[in-house]
């Protein structure tokens, strides 16, 4: 993938788990990296391991932050040209018991901060002709899974807006795909399987083999660099024609 040297990409929730891994994916192919999250202490640390990454605090339910983040990097490098829109949380809750504003924080971070992210860094991409737009969605933005409405809502949602930045931008040279993993092992998951395990009465084990892997053909979880390795193939000038779809890597999960 030598043809990715010396492009730059913004990496959110880059601080561990599926970001950590793109960034790290993307920084060994020569691609200038700004990594994006809350969790600044392994930020700046996870940035200082990469020859070609910078880290900026930032909060993806701020329109400020947002904003600054692409201004960032315009800043340093005068250009976008990837945009990786990973950061998530998780809610597991009945529907009746849902905190609300804890189910709109969760749309907030995983669907209006992509839409504003993609908003500001359209335009840099469009002025070269050229730009890659992955947002991270799961499985769970094609099918639903009990006591998680606000994460299947949001990502179900940001496939909607996936489809519709693909059409408006496929003339100006700019691809945008959704990657929808099965359960991959990061923080985020092992926290959910404690979750459910509350939820369901049932102990940790339980919950993987009887409840996350049951549908599943291939009985594990992924690993981040499974998923950062697809990424870098849609980031790639091979996959100039792959744009508007749900990239699905979730071990048979579907095809049932």
């Amino acid at each position: 993938m030598g043809e990715m040297s010396q492009k730059c990409a913004v990496v959110t929730g880059a601080a561990n788990g599926i970001g950590l891994a793109v960034a790290q994916a993307l920084s060994a192919q020569g691609v200038r990296v700004l990594m994006a999250d809350l969790d600044e202490e392994r930020g700046q640390a996870a940035a200082r391991e990469l020859p070609n990454a910078l880290f900026q605090r930032a909060d993806i339910a701020s329109r400020e932050d947002c904003r600054a983040l692409v201004g960032r990097a315009e800043r340093e490098w005068g250009r976008v040209d990837i945009l990786v829109n990973n950061a998530g949380l998780q809610h597991v809750s009945p529907l009746e018991d849902f905190p609300e504003d804890r189910w709109e924080h969760l749309l907030r971070i995983m669907l209006i901060g992509p839409f504003l992210l993609t908003k500001y860094a359209l335009p840099l991409m469009y002025a070269r002709r050229w730009g890659r737009i992955i947002n991270m969605s799961s499985l769970h933005g094609l099918v639903a899974s009990p006591y998680k409405s606000a994460y299947v809502s949001a990502k179900h949602g940001l496939m909607g807006l996936t489809k519709t930045v693909a059409l408006e931008a496929a003339d100006k040279g700019v691809t945008v795909n959704a990657v929808c993993p099965s359960y991959v092992r990061t923080p985020l998951v092992e926290k959910q399987i404690a979750d459910q395990a509350r939820v369901h009465g049932l102990t940790e084990t339980e919950v993987i083999e009887k409840v996350m892997l049951a549908p599943a053909a291939v009985k594990r979880l992924l690993e981040p660099s499974e998923v950062a390795a697809y990424v870098m193939f849609l980031c790639s000038e091979a996959a100039g024609g792959v744009t508007g779809g749900a990239q699905v890597i979730d071990c048979g999960w579907t095809a049932r």
